[in-house]
């Protein structure tokens, strides 16, 4: 019985996170798509319905604003303090269990992230240099917004 309990296990498990779990996620977002399309339209049929104009650009759906230069570069410094501390987090970790074998994977996971970490932050400080007139001319512009 154990040995069918465990067979299963290994069978099962797998086939559901590869599976049946992408299946749900994709049923998930359709299903709220769905729902959003039909609440628009139900509401756009009852301003029909009353008489009111109904605006085209009703139906569209909302763009993201483009993405600053300042706001990537802190989504790129973000990131290297993550991965930067989470190499050190991996080294901690093998350091305090030295005497396990098992752990040197830690290790070289460690090391890894922390030299990725470390491009990560190099980069962030190239482009900002690089970049420091595009920055300048953003904020301007921003400004010329905010006074109009």
């Amino acid at each position: 019985m154990i040995v069918i309990m465990a067979y299963l296990e290994d069978v099962l498990l797998p086939i559901f996170i590869c599976v049946v779990l992408p299946i749900f996620i994709v049923f998930l977002v359709m299903n709220a798509r769905k729902h959003e399309v039909s609440r628009k339209a139900e509401v756009a049929l009852k301003a029909i319905e009353a008489g009111a104009p109904v605006d085209p650009n009703f139906f569209k759906t909302a763009k993201k604003k483009k993405e600053g230069i300042k706001e990537r570069l802190l989504g790129q410094l973000t990131g290297a303090c993550i991965t930067f501390l989470m190499g050190a987090a991996f080294l901690a970790v093998n350091l305090l269990n030295w005497n396990d074998t098992g752990l040197h994977m830690f290790s070289v996971a460690g090391i890894v992230m922390m030299a990725i970490g470390l491009g990560l932050f190099i980069s962030f400080f190239v482009s900002r240099s690089m970049l420091s007139r595009e920055i300048e001319a953003e904020e301007k512009e921003l400004e010329n917004k905010a006074e109009e």
